[in-house]
């Protein structure tokens, strides 16, 4: 495995944190600073993309290290690019519009090499069937705070795990970080063996 300092995952994330965990990556985790803000006719997979290339790159141009993963997570329903709810309303609303539907989960990922300016990159899309969801159980999962940071304003992995019906695709694409193409890509740029 690569030092620490080698691999730097663009991002604060605890749960792609520990996706990489999983895998056996050694890595440091350094968050950068990006406008998130949808760029006007842009398509939700070339959204998630972009901002994950500016994520890595934006690291990659603040301190040492040699590979950056940037990703970032976005659901898309009717159309619409959710991102995080801004308050308890929007975490509702979001909620209700995917109450019942099919919508799909965007991880962009970039993986970065520093030294030789190589970059693989993709939008990776997982559709996730939602149960109908009554009203006071969207209030009492809002009210465990959860929604708050997560795209769609819901954690598959945590207490919205039973909303869910069945998903279409990579699991860890909808945590937020598709650890299968990940790992290629590290391993075809030869930053993991």
């Amino acid at each position: 495995m690569p030092e620490t300092s080698t691999i730097i995952l663009a991002s604060a994330s605890p749960r792609r944190v520990e996706l990489l965990h999983s895998a056996g990556i050694v890595f440091e985790a350094r968050p950068g600073e990006i406008d998130e803000t949808c760029l006007e006719g842009e398509a939700p997979d070339a959204h998630a993309l972009r901002l994950a290339r500016e994520k890595a790159r934006a690291v990659a141009a603040t301190g040492e290290g040699r590979f950056f993963i940037g990703a970032d997570t976005i659901v898309v329903s009717g159309g619409e690019i959710m991102g995080k709810p801004a308050d308890a309303a929007d975490a509702e609303r979001m909620l209700v519009k995917l109450s019942g539907v099919v919508h799909e989960v965007i991880t962009g990922y970039c993986v970065h090499d520093r030294e030789t300016g190589r970059e693989i990159a993709e939008a990776v899309k997982t559709r996730v069937y939602f149960k109908d969801l009554r009203s006071d159980e969207i209030k009492a999962y809002i009210a465990t705070g959860c929604p708050f940071d997560k795209a769609g304003a819901y954690a598959i992995q945590g207490n919205a795990a039973h909303m869910i019906r069945k998903i279409e695709g990579s699991y860890t694409n909808v945590v937020g970080l598709p650890l299968c193409e990940v790992v290629e890509a590290l391993r075809s740029l030869s930053a993991i063996a």
